[in-house]
């Protein structure tokens, strides 16, 4: 059986919540390989049969399905629930602003849509706001597939475009995002849900409909809590754009710590850059000085084994240092080994489960080196970047 516990729990883990008691799918989810590639569906609801129609994602062994809609939404179907299936040609091509308008269907009124290369942004702040924070996740897009490609990847260009909303008011944005995260919403500036796809954020200059036309990027970048501003949607931009270029299935069981390792390396602002982000490379300070005042030996291990930390409120602010500093030093000194150890994360599909001792076994046989074996180098080449300083 499909889990929804479990598919929401880990949409939440990259969405920056630490939430307790996260399900597991069961072994089986997606043991049975799909019958069909797409299906129209009638489900049985409270309300009365529905009809639901899209890519088939996981199918389990005893027919619980993973949905993909139109809208890159997915849902769990369960066996119990489905009344017919039928299966139906792939739809056709849908159009960005097509995508969009599908989007502000869902969305309370008053969203309008701007539309770039790569993204379909929804908004219902200023369009000045809205083109600022595109024109950040376009900088993004480029130099994250550069990165990689060099690195020795193969990421491709997603064939649909990249869905973002951006709230107004803080107020709006919590009591949509409530849906998703919960209780934890108004801690949350931001986050990226597997299920939808989508980056859901706010204005976080509070600029709303004020901003003065063409000055957005200066105030933005002229406001003490900038680098945080910046960070946080290159952060969870850069979730969305693992899951749409072929580095990790969504809903996979991709390790927290190489999840939001990556997210937190690519986050680092520079405000010396056009925007306040120049790309990869800059040493990311803040998560280096929480490493150093809170990282204490022995812990390499349990980060690889598990997802613990991540969900503790009392630890996840030092486990996301913990992931920054363990995936800066791999990509300076072992890159071609995290890079194999990404291809067999990328393989795995969605709904799997890992035990503890995979991910162990994983991790040892692409680094050459248990974690505890690793762990001096690893301490030793944190210590020295505090003389790389600017």
């Amino acid at each position: 059986m499909l889990s929804r516990r479990h598919a929401l729990g880990f949409a939440l883990v990259t969405a920056e919540t630490v939430l307790q008691g996260i399900g597991r799918a069961e072994p089986a989810a997606a043991a049975a390989e799909p019958k069909t590639t797409f299906a129209r569906l009638t489900v049985a609801s409270a309300a009365g049969p529905s009809a639901l129609e899209g890519r088939i994602v996981a199918e389990a062994v005893d027919g619980g399905l993973l949905l993909e809609l139109a809208s890159q939404r997915y849902v769990v179907v369960q066996p119990g629930e489905i009344r017919s299936r039928e299966p139906v040609a792939p739809p056709a091509a849908e159009s960005p602003r097509d995508l969009g308008r599908r989007i502000l269907a869902e969305l309370p009124a008053g969203f309008d849509l701007h539309l770039t290369r790569h993204y379909v942004v929804c908004f219902n702040t200023s369009r000045d706001y809205a083109k600022w924070a595109a024109t950040l996740f376009e900088r993004l897009h480029e130099a994250f597939g550069n990165f990689w490609r060099q690195a020795g990847l193969e990421p491709h260009a997603s064939d649909r475009p990249l869905v973002v909303v951006i709230f107004a008011r803080r107020a709006d944005y919590e009591a949509y995002a409530a849906r998703d995260l919960g209780a934890a919403a108004d801690r949350i500036a931001g986050y990226y849900n597997f299920l939808s796809n989508r980056v859901t954020t706010y204005d976080l200059t509070g600029s709303g409909a004020t901003a003065r036309p063409g000055r957005i990027g200066d105030e933005i970048l002229a406001q003490p809590e900038a680098a945080g501003l910046v960070s946080t949607l290159v952060h969870e931009a850069t979730h969305q754009m693992v899951y749409n270029s072929g580095l990790a299935q969504r809903l996979a069981p991709v390790p927290v710590w190489l999840n939001e390792g990556i997210a937190t390396v690519f986050e680092a602002p520079d405000m010396r850059a056009a925007g306040g982000w120049r790309g990869l490379g800059q040493i990311n300070r803040s998560r280096l000085d929480r490493f150093r005042t809170s990282y204490q030996a022995g812990s390499l291990e349990p980060l690889i084994r598990g997802d613990e930390a991540f969900r503790n409120t009392a630890t996840a602010i030092d486990a996301y240092a913990a992931a920054w500093a363990l995936t800066w030093f791999l990509l300076e000194t072992r890159k071609p080994q995290l890079i194999g150890y990404m291809r067999v994360q990328a393989a795995k599909p969605a709904l799997a489960d890992d035990s503890p001792e995979t991910r162990l076994r994983e991790f040892t046989d692409a680094f050459g080196a248990s974690p505890a074996d690793l762990e001096p180098a690893f301490i030793r080449h944190l210590s020295r970047l505090e003389l790389r300083r600017p």
